[in-house]
């Protein structure tokens, strides 16, 4: 499966720990380094929103993530936008576990759903007491 974070993609998140955007910033997400995360500051909800370049939108197949342990997403959603429909809509939940490795979840709720320009992440709550998130890698596929 191929990446669809191609050349162009944007990025934004509900929140950066201390603001400092250099060591904890959402880029860290993407540049394939395993030694730099996107770290968000404490509350809940936290998020991720992904626009992709492609003038027709996309094909979600896959999200793959990898958390720090103990800083893990609980009872998470995937919503997503068109170019027609602008608010978002429910494409899938997923659960991942408490772990440090790469985690996959396909898109086995609305794997026909095309057109898709814009991806949000929500995680609700997390598996560190004050409601931070950390994430070393994510793509979607």
């Amino acid at each position: 499966m191929t990446s669809l974070l191609t050349e162009g993609f944007k990025c934004r998140v509900s929140s950066v720990l201390n603001k400092n955007t250099k060591e904890y910033g959402k880029d860290n997400m993407f540049d394939k380094t395993e030694d730099t995360c996107w770290n968000s500051h404490q509350g809940t909800p936290q998020f991720v929103v992904i626009q992709f370049p492609q003038g027709d939108g996309v094909k979600v197949t896959e999200l793959q993530i990898m958390f720090q342990g103990g800083f893990v997403g609980k009872d998470c959603e995937i919503l997503f936008n068109t170019a027609e429909q602008k608010e978002f809509q429910h494409l899938q939940y997923f659960y991942p576990k408490d772990i440090n490795t790469l985690q996959s979840f396909p898109n086995n709720e609305n794997p026909q759903q095309t057109g898709i320009k814009e991806l949000k992440i929500i995680f609700p709550t997390s598996t560190d007491f004050f409601g931070r998130i950390t994430i070393y890698k994510l793509d979607v596929l």
